[in-house]
């Protein structure tokens, strides 16, 4: 038999529809079994978490059968309690799956430390813009007589006297002893 008879004959053009219908059958059941396993078209709205405390956050999670995970702490913002959430992903209002993770940033307990600069034996001129980019704020200035004219001659930090490589929390107040040109 030739190929061309072959392919012109009823025997082909059975096996051809038989393929075909079950090609569409195999379709239906899967595609079917997608949506059940899915959910297709069941969706769960985010809930806005910002400024809820971790407690809270996890209880409205649980009720709306959504998963938490903390990714890291950001700067501290004094706008927020500690430890609630500043941030998170996918947005509140946002459409989601059950069982979808929501990824949150914590606001942590404090400013983080920083280490005190030594700007012992420089002018008030060098040391006040060193410190403030180190977003610490510049407290009570005194002067004692000393031959250097705004020469920094010590730190303080809440009347303790401090030494350079200290780790404060940034915003700290630092009381700076100056010179005063004085002999």
């Amino acid at each position: 038999m030739s190929l061309v008879k072959f392919l012109t004959s009823k025997v082909f053009f059975k096996q051809v529809a038989l393929a075909v219908v079950a090609v569409v059958v195999l379709s239906f059941f899967i595609l079917k079994w997608l949506d059940v396993t899915t959910n297709h078209g069941e969706f769960v709205t985010v809930p806005d978490l910002k400024g809820k405390s971790l407690e809270t956050v996890k209880i409205e999670l649980d009720d709306n059968n959504l998963e938490m995970k903390i990714q890291d702490s950001a700067n501290f913002n004094p706008k927020y309690p500690k430890y609630s959430v500043i941030e998170q992903n996918p947005a509140a209002g946002a459409q989601v799956k059950e069982n979808r993770k929501i990824y949150l940033i914590l606001n942590p307990s404090g400013y983080r430390k920083v280490e005190v600069p030594n700007i012992l034996k420089r002018t008030f001129r060098q040391a006040k813009p060193q410190l403030q980019a180190l977003e610490f704020k510049i407290g009570n200035i005194t002067y004692v007589d000393n031959i250097g004219k705004d020469v920094v001659l010590g730190m303080k930090h809440k009347g303790e006297t401090l030494e350079p490589g200290t780790l404060l929390p940034l915003t700290s107040t630092i009381d700076l002893v100056l010179g005063n040109g004085k002999r």
